[in-house]
């Protein structure tokens, strides 16, 4: 997809998906699964240049001319699993069993699931593997491309400045990072917990690229961030996106209290005609 309009229709409607079944599980991130899924859904169904943003074939996951994924910020899974059982990765059966004991889909992105990449729940951890990833892609001379997408308050993570000096001194230009700066964590604005502003400097210090978006639910800005990241060469590439945490869910966004919350019933029966209202 190309029109902006397509994309955010096909976004609202991941966001309905991601929802339904973290409510039908109790249990999940509502708010940093909403904020992400306009990057999401720019990497899976964007297009730059008339050609896809990312390379993958459901049928084939793991398909050696493959671009890689890996969501840092594993607690976002419910975005993710949205996004991948829509392209057909599996059944989309399997969202009405999130969380369940012996389903496939777990809290955080597990290897088993088709489309997985790496297992991520750690902060922090999954930036270094995309690199490690990244880095090893180089040194085969292949032409894959390594996306992966970290929180803001996952950059409070020590293991993050490691990858981000590391990527920069082995000029990883294979390597496009997006941050989800939707300005809150668990216990409240990542400005109060511990702030990581400046964002955008601190990365350019470490020898990056960086890209601000503004709005990172504007996919033209999304789309021209990621056409200009993609002709970068001799450094990474980190993509900093202002996002609203719980976006689409009015009572939910910018509200640290829905971070890991499911919707109750009656929330659920307010913010899915709401979303639905949203359809162009």
């Amino acid at each position: 997809m190309k029109d902006p309009r397509e994309l955010h229709n096909k976004a609202t409607q991941l966001r309905i998906e991601c929802l339904k079944c973290i409510h039908k599980a109790n249990s999940g991130h509502t708010g940093g699964s909403l904020s992400a899924m306009d990057i999401l859904t720019a990497l899976y169904y964007g297009e730059v240049n008339g050609r896809p943003v990312m390379k993958y074939d459901p049928h084939k996951p793991g398909w050696e001319g493959q671009d890689y994924f890996i969501m840092s910020k594993g607690h976002a899974a419910p975005a993710l699993y949205a996004v991948l059982a829509d392209l057909g990765f599996f059944d989309k059966s399997e969202l009405d069993y999130l969380r369940q004991v012996n389903a496939m889909l777990q809290g955080h992105p597990v290897l088993k699931i088709p489309g997985v990449t790496m297992t991520t729940g750690s902060l922090g951890q999954g930036f270094a593997a995309a690199h490690g990833l990244a880095l090893a892609l180089k040194m085969d001379r292949a032409k894959n491309r390594v996306f992966t997408l970290l929180g803001d308050g996952e950059l409070q993570e020590g293991i993050v400045w490691e990858t981000a000096m590391s990527a920069a001194h082995f000029k990883s230009d294979n390597l496009i990072a997006f941050i989800d700066n939707n300005e809150l964590q668990i216990d409240g604005f990542t400005r109060s917990v511990m702030n990581v502003e400046p964002i955008t400097d601190k990365f350019e210090s470490f020898g990056w690229k960086v890209i601000p978006v503004k709005n990172g639910h504007d996919f033209d800005e999304l789309l021209d961030a990621i056409d200009r990241a993609l002709i970068t060469t001799r450094k990474p590439v980190a993509i900093v996106c202002s996002t609203v945490k719980g976006k689409g869910v009015t009572f939910a966004e910018r509200n640290a209290s829905y971070h890991g919350v499911a919707l109750s019933k009656e929330e659920m029966e307010e913010a899915i005609p709401a979303l639905e209202r949203q359809i162009l």
